[in-house]
């Protein structure tokens, strides 16, 4: 008789947690999962804390409501398979600003991350580049090509639209620039239409209408109680044993699976699985794949990352604007990239003394720098530009907290999503009980990496000899 199956899926994140809730619903009965995290703390880059006596977020704050084709996104799908739906709430103020000049300007409607369909519509912040969009008879780009966002934008609408618009909203996301950032990977929609349309408004044109949204349809979503709900409820659901503090430092394949190494050097553990779901950032995968898979850790180790700093102040009773936030081009010489105004933008956390939390991300890709400051340092700087952009003094914080994420943002070069492709090719023909999952691969939010680990738990079923359920 069989023995139940034993998949390890090493990383505590939620791209690795949204695979142990896959693999509970997919697989035989009796399965037995263990999530290895070497940290002592489950989520990743999903963390609610408290300030001023309320949760807030320490890491991601929301996310997207719909997937790219319009459909429910897998953060929402996940949400309502762990009973979560009803506690999902979205922004009571969605318009945000671009500081520009020193100044507050509202973002322009009908762009794509930053990029215009209508160039008319951002000549408030950006002066395109008259008469350089035109049709020149055949797509934007060829149909195996990637290139960087900051090459095609500028190419078609010059420097100030990217400058001002495309990357700070690239910036907030990425903590990265334009320039440097793959356009398959970061912006898969506007690829796809770019190897059809001949201008870039057109092309963002059809990208928008390919995921047409009803009138009023919230696009972002988080959860009451904060998002660290979500991880308790996937760690429960999927019954799997938890790991904290345990490092797995080395992956064997042996004659029935892998043989896991657990723990110090002084005293490994070794324990022996069936499968791994390898869903850790891609530096670290690449040094356990360095042994059984050399040509795949070769694929997923180029991969660089980008540090934030995210600084969250509870100022009592400040004059805001009725906006979510704002976002910084790097041209402006501010330390702040970007800022939300949570008591602003989510209704439910607005708090009846009138005590606002605001909010800031530091810290660019190349700019590591700047977060070598202390953390007093970085939020009085964070409080002088805030009420430098505002245009009044904020009052002093009655609490605050400085969350540094090192190394958090992935940076996809062009060519990124080939490389990985590849490196996946490799693996799976010389182990396919070894899958891939997360950020590191798939781009980054939590709906991507929700469906990056379900993906992965899918290709363990398949490969251990398909679902008992």
């Amino acid at each position: 008789m069989r023995q139940p199956w034993r998949v390890a899926v090493v990383g505590g994140g939620i791209a690795g947690l949204a695979a142990a809730v896959r693999l509970r619903d997919r697989a035989p009965a009796g399965t037995e999962i263990t999530v290895y995290e070497q940290s002592g703390a489950l989520g990743g880059k999903l963390r609610t804390g408290e300030l001023a006596g309320q949760p807030v977020e320490f890491g991601a704050e929301s996310f997207l409501m719909r997937d790219p084709a319009g459909a429910e996104s897998a953060a929402v799908a996940l949400a309502r398979r762990l009973g979560l739906a009803e506690k999902i709430v979205h922004p009571t103020v969605g318009q945000a600003a671009l500081v520009v000049d020193g100044g507050l300007r509202p973002i322009p409607g009908g762009t794509l991350v930053g990029v215009p369909g209508d160039l008319d519509r951002v000549t408030s912040v950006a002066r395109p580049l008259a008469g350089a969009d035109t049709d020149g008879g055949r797509p934007l780009v060829g149909p195996d090509a990637d290139v960087s966002v900051g090459a095609l934008v500028r190419s078609r609408f010059g420097d100030e639209v990217v400058e001002r618009l495309v990357d700070p909203m690239l910036g907030g996301v990425y903590a990265g620039r334009a320039d440097d950032l793959s356009l398959v990977t970061t912006m898969p929609a506007l690829a796809r239409t770019a190897r059809v349309e001949h201008t870039l408004t057109g092309a963002v044109r059809a990208a928008q209408a390919a995921a047409p949204r009803a009138p009023g349809a919230p696009v972002f979503g988080t959860l009451l109680g904060g998002l660290s709900t979500l991880i308790e409820a996937a760690v429960t659901a999927s019954g799997a044993t938890v790991r904290r503090d345990a490092a797995v430092r080395e992956l064997t394949p042996t004659d029935t699976g892998w043989r896991l190494t657990v723990g110090p050097t002084r005293d490994p553990e070794l324990v022996d699985v069936d499968a791994v779901v390898l869903a850790v950032p891609a530096r670290p995968a690449a040094r356990l794949l360095a042994g059984p898979a050399p040509v795949a850790a070769a694929g997923v180790g180029e991969l660089d990352y980008a540090s934030v700093a995210l600084v969250t102040l509870a100022v009592p009773q400040p004059q805001l604007p009725e906006l979510s936030g704002f976002l910084v081009p790097s041209t402006e010489g501010l330390l702040i990239k970007a800022a939300t105004f949570f008591t602003t933008k989510w209704g439910h956390l607005r708090r009846p003394d009138g005590v606002a939390l605001v909010r800031a991300s530091v810290g660019r890709y190349g700019e590591e720098a700047h977060l070598q400051r202390p953390d007093a340092d970085l939020a009085a700087t964070v409080h002088r530009e805030l009420s430098a952009v505002l245009g009044t003094p904020l009052p002093a914080p009655v609490d605050g907290h400085v969350q540094r994420w090192g190394g958090a943002l992935p940076q996809y070069a062009p060519g990124h999503a080939d490389r990985v492709a590849a490196a996946r090719t490799a693996l799976r023909a010389a182990h396919p009980t070894l899958v891939l999952a997360g950020a590191g691969y798939d781009g980054v939010g939590i709906p991507v990496c929700v469906r990056s680990g379900e993906t992965a738990a899918e290709e363990i079923v398949t490969a251990l000899g398909g679902s008992a359920r």
